[in-house]
């Protein structure tokens, strides 16, 4: 198995379920700018959860490669989402929290696919 994939993997996974842990917490940060965006905060605990599965399918993925991916795939997809969002509700300071987000998801989708 490839260090690199590995790595981002690993990465990943710690990032979505920090993630998810802030969403789970409902901290006021979170909250504000959720209702900045136009989600309400009933959605936190859904999206908490679509991430934790997320960052555990990761985890999964060294030893079960189709749930890697599918998590990667999904996590890519999620924080596309979450970009999308915060462009359409034109607050573009805030690009800067889902993109690291994203790019480990498809880093980890990348290098899964080359290797």
């Amino acid at each position: 198995m490839d260090i690199a994939y590995v790595v981002a993997t690993v990465l990943a996974a710690a990032a979505a379920l920090l993630a998810a842990c802030i969403d789970v917490v409902r901290a006021e940060w979170v909250r504000t700018n959720m209702r900045a965006y136009g989600i309400p905060d009933s959605w936190l605990t859904p999206l908490a959860v679509v991430k934790a599965l997320g960052g555990a399918g990761l985890l999964a993925g060294p030893a079960f490669p189709p749930i890697g991916a599918a998590a990667a795939a999904g996590l890519v997809l999620y924080f596309v989402g979450a970009v999308l969002t915060v462009v359409r509700a034109r607050h573009y300071k805030h690009i800067g929290y889902p993109l690291p987000y994203l790019l480990l998801a498809a880093a980890s989708l990348g290098l899964f696919v080359a290797s």
